[in-house]
């Protein structure tokens, strides 16, 4: 009697099932749920992975008959845990990329050798640069294939396949723990891992036997107008080279870097302009670095009365489009600088004043109301931020907090 029947209820067969069971419930559980066939559905992925996990155990007569007598938990370390992967199983088990593929239309693509990892950069450009659009050379070190050995590590007939481990650079061992027995791969002593031989003597003077050497290469990648951040430009083939496997690819990640007078939104630009209060009431012109070197000159018309915080567009002196041959728009951000206190004291000059500007709108009081005279003064900057809620000096509840506890510590949440 087996210990356990998990990995038999995946592929929906009985304990005491044959080979040719197995093989009949792993194809068509497979064919079912295989991640080709079942775009977007980690479900059905996840599902796929169990199948080919369970199959891959019980289809190995050793790890059956270990699995059947001590469980899940007698094959670890090694004997069902670091399998080939699902997808590899399955190729094996089709004769390669054919059997999904021909079954389904294509979906699963011949598998080829592995390749090398993609070696990934950002690469930072200023607002300028992606106004204009500009060509940067990049430099990055890569390993390539040793030119003197072309990738053997020493001299031809000179490297040797391992014999301890066939060439895999692992091993496998066996460890009896009391009733149990434990398979785990360990790195074979013999070559160190690297699954071949090399006598010290014939091994490439250039790369030392690593096959393998530093190289410097230059690319250029083409910054477009108005391109985004977060916008990948890719070189295939262009990253690191091994013997056996495909080259890898250098993907390079445009950052935008902040800029001092602009703030970017997609096609759009955001400047903050401080004008004085006479521009404001009376008209005058606003001169706007941009991008490229031009000085915009915006008139602000008399009459026109810029309020604070007042927004105004102008249209088409935006960035770019990305890939297009528009433009989009600039918004400029008022601020009005009001004049330093007792800027004039011409009692006269205040009067010619509240004749030209509009006669303010009081708020209308009660015929009966009594009015008392109040005189204003000036606070500290200190003492604003106490009473308004602002600083380190708590909040306008200083003294108390909601819990009656005098001086509570708040905590308060920052934007991350």
């Amino acid at each position: 009697m087996v210990k356990e029947t998990k990995l038999y209820d995946v592929l929906g067969v009985s304990p005491t099932a044959t080979e040719q069971e197995l093989k009949k419930a792993y194809k068509t559980g497979a064919l079912k749920f295989h991640p080709d066939k079942n775009a977007h559905n980690p479900a059905a992925e996840e599902k796929f992975k169990e199948i080919s996990h369970a199959y891959e155990i019980l289809s190995d007569s050793q790890k059956r008959a270990i699995y059947d007598q001590y469980g899940e938990a007698g094959l670890e370390g090694g004997a069902g845990g670091g399998g080939m992967a699902a997808e590899d199983l399955f190729a094996q088990f089709f004769g390669g990329g054919g059997g999904f593929g021909g079954m389904f239309g294509g979906g699963m693509p011949n598998r080829g050798p592995p390749k090398a990892r993609t070696i990934h950069h950002t690469h930072k450009v200023s607002l300028e640069d992606i106004y204009r659009g500009k060509i940067s050379k990049l430099a990055l070190q890569r390993s390539i294939i040793c030119p003197k050995c072309e990738g053997r590590g020493g001299k031809e007939g000179a490297v040797k396949r391992c014999g301890g481990c066939d060439g895999h650079g692992m091993k496998t061992m066996m460890r009896q723990m009391g009733p149990m027995i434990q398979r785990f791969q360990t790195v074979c002593p013999d070559c160190n891992g690297e699954g071949e031989i090399i006598n010290n003597k014939d091994r490439c003077k250039n790369c030392n036997g690593k096959k393998t050497v530093v190289d410097r290469k230059v690319l250029h990648v083409h910054v477009d107008r108005g391109v985004k951040s977060g916008t990948k430009v890719e070189f295939r083939g262009e990253g690191d080279q091994a013997p056996g496997i495909q080259a890898g690819d250098v993907v390079f990640e445009i950052e935008q870097k902040p800029h001092s007078r602009f703030v970017r939104k997609d096609d759009d630009l955001l400047y903050k302009a401080e004008i004085e209060l006479v521009t404001a009431l009376a008209g005058g012109t606003l001169y706007i670095e941009h991008l490229d070197d031009r000085w915009l000159s915006i008139d602000i018309l008399p009459g026109e009365a810029i309020a604070p915080d007042a927004i105004k567009m102008v249209r088409g002196q935006g960035m770019p489009s990305y890939r297009h041959h528009d433009f989009g728009n600039l918004y400029i951000q008022f601020s009005v600088k009001f004049p330093e206190k007792h800027w004039m004291q011409d009692e006269a000059g205040f009067e010619a004043l509240r004749k030209l500007l509009p006669e303010p709108t009081l708020p209308p009081t009660p015929p009966d109301a009594m009015t008392e005279p109040a005189d204003l003064e000036d606070i500290e900057t200190a003492a604003q931020a106490k009473v308004f809620g602002g600083g380190s000096g708590g909040g306008a509840m200083d003294e108390d907090d909601e819990d009656g506890h005098p001086h509570a510590e708040r905590v308060q949440c920052a934007s991350q």
